[in-house]
């Protein structure tokens, strides 16, 4: 059985969330939705013209794996943002209303692709400490070569 923590916090790859929780629940998602959405527009990475999948840190490996499957499309928008929203802060400036980042534009473009990087990796954790059954099983009859053996006494 998980522990109360894993099972409230999850454990994804983006860090401790209390979101898999909360969407189990609707009334309470119901209730969440409308601080998330007050959170989001106090944050002010919108007004920069950032998308939320802007901000994940870029330091794990996971993440450098998850960047490099994106298109050059997606590369080239996400680089852009980048420099647009260092320019604006260093100018202590939003951008212009119509240039905002709405809701409807601020999709998780790098979330999935870091969570199949996180999946592929705990794969290949599990294929890595994998043994073969019969190979197994060889192994136990050689260790067992002084055990009395059936039919003889």
């Amino acid at each position: 059985m998980p522990s109360l923590t894993k099972m409230i916090f999850g454990n994804g790859p983006l860090g401790p969330s209390l979101a898999p929780w909360i969407r189990q629940r609707p009334g309470l998602q119901k209730y969440w939705a409308r601080w998330s959405n007050f959170y989001k527009n106090a944050a002010g990475y919108r007004q920069k013209g950032y998308l939320y999948d802007d901000l994940i840190v870029e330091e794990t490996p996971q993440v450098q794996k998850a960047l490099q499957r994106l298109s050059p499309q997606q590369r080239y928008d996400r680089v852009f943002r980048m420099r647009r929203g260092i320019q604006q802060s260093m100018g202590h400036k939003k951008l212009p209303k119509e240039q905002w980042t709405t809701p409807e534009q601020d999709v998780r473009y790098l979330t999935p692709l870091i969570e199949q990087v996180v999946a592929e990796e705990a794969e290949r954790a599990e294929w890595d400490y994998m043994t073969v059954e019969k190979i197994q099983q060889k192994r136990a009859e050689k260790r067992n070569i002084f055990s009395k053996r059936e039919g003889t006494h």
